[in-house]
């Protein structure tokens, strides 16, 4: 989740540095980039370098050390999930953590995928870089959120750059660019505040010049959304729409009623007013762990040194998430598996960011004027909207069409969450190439 500010007037200028990925890279001779992009000199920054994933053996034995060595609370004083990520979930997490997952099997995977680094306004950008074989293929750069990662968007890159695989035409193909957040994953760290979803698209822009496209589209939920979003706002050339599977869409008068607990507004329409309910209950239950990053984030040092702690706090996202997650701990079969959850939060922990990506509410929170979590205005830049059921609240269509003048696609889905990418990766898939084919169609 996000606190957005969208001013045109924030300032360009804003010093950031140098930050460094925290994870052990493996050395990398010279190569040729896909698409035939020359691996340049490491002594130019803003060259673009490959990047391999070597985490050493010992951080993972001191990983399994530290959850073996957890000292556990009393179990809730109730029955359901009011007070938090229950005991016995937390629990079954831990001794697969320890005992049966296996951080190798995700680093091989993501070494099998083209992945790079370039500095962009002093920090260092990790990039998974996927082209498609199809010629005429559409650039797509894909933005994951909090407490998501690039693992997120893995299941959806065979879909997206290679649709003739999976029931899709060639035309439907993209290239797909999957960065990681600064503060997240591989990317740097930064080490003096700035860095917004504002400073963030304006990166991303120069990301996808630097890779040489001239017309590309930006999709993104959660956090991904803010910055798409912004990336609209600010229109930089060649950026032709956006995709969001969060929309911001909530009214100003219903954000600001929200914010205080009040009631619902007259006339809301049935789609309408379950948002309003979905809406009411995060912000009065499910919104803690965004105040706590929004003001606080150096104080969370337990997550920063008990894995467990982190992996409860992760898993406190929200509630319909939550209850997916405990269920795959209880062995039932759902839309993510047990090994998928700790894939992503184990790249937390052996990147040591779990500090750093909190750092991303604290800094938006000082552009911030005030707006809700959700009522972005002012996109004129087309946009499709997907709206799934089990997401933080169901964006309906008359707010949607109220924040984005140029909504081109709007389509509520039967299944799928918050990691909708992750969940459901057939069908967000398919559900991309129709919204983009739809821009297309428009443009």
């Amino acid at each position: 989740m996000h606190t957005t500010e969208t001013s045109e007037e924030i300032d360009q200028d804003r010093r950031r540095f140098l930050g460094s990925a925290a994870m052990t890279v493996a050395a990398v001779g010279a190569l040729t980039l896909p698409g035939g992009f020359p691996a340049a000199a490491a002594t130019d920054p803003t060259a673009i370098r490959p990047f391999r994933i070597n985490v050493p053996e010992e951080q993972i034995v001191d990983l399994r050390r530290r959850i073996a060595a957890t000292r556990w609370p009393d179990r809730e004083t109730v029955t359901n999930e009011s007070q938090g990520v229950q005991l016995a979930t937390l629990q079954k997490l831990a001794r697969y953590w320890q005992t049966d997952h296996e951080w190798r099997k995700i680093e091989a995977k993501l070494n099998a995928l083209p992945q790079f680094i370039t500095e962009i306004d002093g920090l260092d950008i990790h990039f998974i870089h996927v082209r498609s074989k199809h010629e005429n293929a559409l650039p797509l750069i894909v933005t994951h959120g909090w407490p998501g990662s690039i693992i997120e968007q893995m299941k959806i890159i065979d879909p997206l750059t290679n649709p003739t695989a999976h029931g899709g035409n060639a035309s439907d193909a993209f290239d797909l660019v999957i960065p990681s957040l600064p503060g997240h994953g591989f990317s740097g760290k930064p080490t003096a505040p700035g860095w917004t979803p504002v400073s963030i698209a304006r990166a991303w822009a120069t990301l996808m010049q630097r890779l040489g496209y001239t017309r590309y589209v930006a999709q993104g939920g959660d956090w991904g959304n803010a910055v798409s979003e912004v990336m609209a706002l600010q229109q930089p050339p060649g950026l032709l729409g956006i995709h969001t599977n969060m929309a911001a869409t909530v009214p100003a008068d219903v954000s600001k009623t929200l914010s205080v607990g009040g009631p619902p507004p007259a006339g809301l329409s049935a789609d309408e007013k379950h948002a309003w309910n979905q809406l009411d209950d995060f912000y009065k239950h499910g919104l803690a762990y965004a105040q706590e990053m929004s003001n606080r984030p150096q104080t969370l040092y337990g997550i920063a040194d008990s894995p467990v702690g982190l992996a409860g706090w992760m898993l406190d996202h929200d509630i319909r998430s939550y209850g997916m997650i405990s269920r795959v701990f209880d062995g039932k079969t759902e839309g993510l598996t047990r090994d998928d959850v700790l894939d992503n939060v184990t790249l937390y922990w052996l990147t040591n960011t779990a500090i750093s990506s909190a750092r991303l509410y604290w800094d938006t929170t000082q552009i911030s004027t005030g707006g809700g979590f959700f009522d972005v205005r002012g996109v004129t830049t087309p946009v499709a909207v997907s709206v799934f059921p089990d997401e933080i609240y169901a964006a309906p269509r008359s707010w949607a069409e109220g924040a984005y003048p140029k909504l081109i696609y709007y389509n509520k889905l039967d299944k799928g969450g918050h990691f909708a990418a992750w969940e459901q990766p057939a069908l967000f898939s398919s559900e991309m190439r129709a919204a983009f084919r739809s821009l297309r169609q428009a443009t």
